[in-house]
């Protein structure tokens, strides 16, 4: 009798698992929880930095500086444009007006002399192949047929 509980017990479990190749059963969506910082509001922090880069190999020369105060954010940046120019931004930004900037250009745009025929492409120098020839088949003529007098 015990066989036989045993049995039916182990048929139970083993009938109310999921098979192999059914669907996949999947519970309830399990979230993490909210971190204990991110419940509190941080103040805002005053900050200031700067950076410049000024590389007469390549030409590269531009730079940004930006300070706050924890409530209002002031700052320029400009860069050397490819023109010949210098573009500088200075911004503000805020919770009440949002983001102000004043774009100026310092010096005069020049650009190169046009060369007629400067973009035209280069010839093609390399020969065009030749196209493929395909061997024409031999044709197929029919067999005559067999004589009744022969």
């Amino acid at each position: 009798m015990f066989k036989v509980a045993c049995a039916v017990m182990v048929v139970g479990i083993v009938g109310g698992m999921p098979r192999p190749d059914g669907p996949p059963i999947y519970g309830p969506p399990s979230y993490p929880a909210p971190h204990p910082q991110s419940l509190y509001k941080e103040e805002p922090k005053p900050y200031a930095f700067d950076y410049g880069v000024q590389d007469t190999y390549t030409g590269a020369n531009f730079g940004h500086t930006e300070n706050s105060d924890g409530k209002a954010v002031k700052g320029s940046y400009s860069v050397a444009l490819p023109d010949g120019r210098v573009q500088t931004v200075n911004y503000v930004a805020d919770h009440v007006n949002g983001f102000q900037a004043e774009v100026t250009y310092e010096g005069q745009a020049v650009y190169p002399e046009h060369k007629p025929g400067y973009n035209k492409p280069a010839p093609n120098v390399y020969p065009q192949p030749a196209p493929p020839v395909y061997p024409q088949p031999a044709p197929v003529y029919p067999q005559p047929s067999p004589s009744p007098y022969a």
